[in-house]
């Protein structure tokens, strides 16, 4: 049979539901998982098609839905160099999986074919899964499409959604200047584990950190990290892992993960931590980590994406400078409207290093960092990393150390570049890294804490009819339509002490998000309430 005869046989297999359209967002293709039969088996031919557009090079598909609940799932895909897909493809994406029949399917596939000029070179793509029961069907529909489109495939089964970004880069940098490690999972951990011995620089972490693995398939994938970390018996971290369990499905993302403490503002029921005792939640794909501890009088304390952020950027521009390198490598940080305002004065008073506010979403994130020689970007949500331009990797592989002191400073630096996933957030090495440098400043989570007081904030979810009538504009802190709504938002916030507020639409589901933030807990819930009664009105 010919390709086109291959894909209409094989698409006969996956309808399109016909009542539904799908959207290729930030977090690729996200919905319920009986819903996506035909979209992933869409995927698996855009894949082959990108794979063809980049000259036979390998695409990564990732089957996850990060921190949704356990009956949705998604899809999107991983660009040779690990990150995401470039942005112009995703309308493309996004028209594969509305072809309302398997004919306008193929003619769809065939015009991209010729509008991209695609080469006839054999096609190559990886993809791996997280742990949802829905996985395993919905590689069927992947593998599928692969074949009908005699595309060379590999299937690493269950891997972290950062892991599979690895191996996609590690596997088209083999044998060039960029190599960046050996494209397994062992691999990933032998590099991660022997970076972060070589880091620490001899010195001893004070104490453990409990980590909620959000019963997702950051669990199992820890657990086999730790088994090539040091030892605790040799001055090693201690890593107590919780909320693995992947045996019961139904259990992913259920009261624990990232998601569940940073929106709910409390540890899960499951955590059994003492006062001041370092604490982690990764989420279910393991992309995104946030800390948190109980103080002395057990109140819950958050450290989120923007206290990971400060912390690497205040350790890095430190080690820059005790290296010799202050002048020559330029540390910046990259947020979002959902950084906690006095994380923004404090990076821009304090540290005085440079700040790029972009919108929401880690594609945008990553490419603002690259403006920056060494740039740190997390979201609030934990979602982040750290990217160090070639001209930094350059200096700081051939700087000449002046002293001893420089020349740790620059070994702890080096370590840093290989410790850190730069290809995509990584919620084990970005835990990994805080660990480092709560080890190398010895501080526990109270020193770490104390660096600037957060303003007290509030996120509201508020369902709408349609999300498309809001338009935001100024990195999405502000609303030009629906008219007028902006003039009100402004006018709450203007009553309120350090107030702030502003609402964007989710980029999975007919609803918004509302932040608000304030100088009182009671001043931001009430900010936040009257915003959302706003953004609900607009949008019934």
């Amino acid at each position: 049979m010919t390709t086109r005869e291959e894909i209409l046989t094989a698409s006969a297999k996956f309808p399109k539901p016909a009542e539904n359209t799908f959207q290729y967002g930030t977090a690729g293709f996200r919905m319920k998982a009986t819903l996506l039969d035909s979209v992933v088996f869409r995927v698996g031919l855009l894949a082959a098609l990108r794979s063809r557009f980049k000259n036979g090079q390998i695409i990564g598909v990732m089957i996850t839905a990060s921190h949704n609940p356990p009956d949705d799932n998604g899809v999107k895909l991983v660009d040779p160099m690990g990150e995401m897909l470039e942005a112009s493809w995703e309308a493309h994406a996004t028209k594969l999986a509305n072809a309302p029949s398997d004919e306008d399917l193929v003619a769809i596939y065939d015009r991209l074919v010729k509008e991209q000029n695609l080469k006839d070179v054999k096609p190559h793509v990886v993809f791996a899964r997280d742990t949802r029961a829905s996985g395993p069907r919905l590689v069927a529909a992947l593998t599928a499409a692969l074949d009908a489109t005699d595309t060379e495939y590999t299937d690493y089964k269950l891997l972290t959604t950062p892991q599979l970004h690895y191996i996609t880069r590690c596997l088209n940098t083999q044998g060039t200047p960029f190599d960046y490690g050996v494209p397994t999972e062992e691999g990933y951990y032998e590099k991660t584990a022997a970076a972060f011995k070589k880091a620490m620089q001899g010195r001893k972490p004070s104490g453990g950190v409990t980590v909620d693995c959000a019963n997702g398939v950051g669990g199992p994938k820890l657990r086999e990290l730790v088994r090539f970390l040091p030892l605790i018996s040799e001055g090693g971290l201690e890593i107590r892992i919780v909320n693995d369990d992947v045996v019961s499905p139904e259990r992913l993302n259920s009261q624990c993960g990232a998601d569940f403490v940073k929106t709910g503002q409390r540890a899960p029921p499951s955590s059994q931590a003492k006062p001041l005792a370092r604490c982690a939640s990764l989420d279910g794909d393991a992309d995104r980590i946030v800390f948190y501890f109980m103080d002395a009088d057990n109140n819950f304390r958050l450290l989120d994406g923007d206290r990971i952020a400060t912390l690497a950027a205040s350790f890095i521009g430190d080690l820059s400078r005790s290296a010799g390198l202050g002048e020559k490598l330029k540390v910046g940080v990259v947020q979002t409207a959902y950084a906690n305002g006095a994380s923004t004065d404090y990076i821009a008073s304090h540290l005085k290093l440079p700040i790029i506010c972009t919108n929401t979403g880690v594609k945008h994130l990553h490419h603002a960092a690259t403006k920056f020689d060494v740039g740190v970007y997390f979201e609030a949500n934990g979602h982040g990393t750290v990217i160090f331009s070639d001209l930094a990797l350059k200096r700081i592989g051939k700087y000449e150390p002046k002293s001893p002191a420089q020349s740790e400073s620059l070994e702890t630096l080096r370590a840093l570049t290989q410790l850190i996933n730069q290809t995509v957030g990584d919620a084990l090495s970005d835990l990994l890294l805080v660990e480092v440098i709560l080890a190398h400043k010895g501080w526990g989570p109270k020193e770490w804490d104390n660096t600037y007081t957060d303003l007290p904030n509030r996120l509201v979810r508020v369902e709408v009819t349609d999300r498309n009538i809001f338009k935001a504009v100024d990195a999405e802190r502000k609303l030009e339509s629906p008219p007028g709504i902006q003039q009100q938002i402004d006018g709450l916030v203007g009553k309120y002490k350090n107030g702030r507020s502003f609402a964007r639409a989710s980029g999975t589901e007919d609803a918004m998000r509302v932040y608000a933030e304030a100088a009182t807990r009671g001043e931001a819930d009430d900010l936040a309430s009257k915003v959302a009664g706003l953004v609900k009105q607009a949008g019934s």
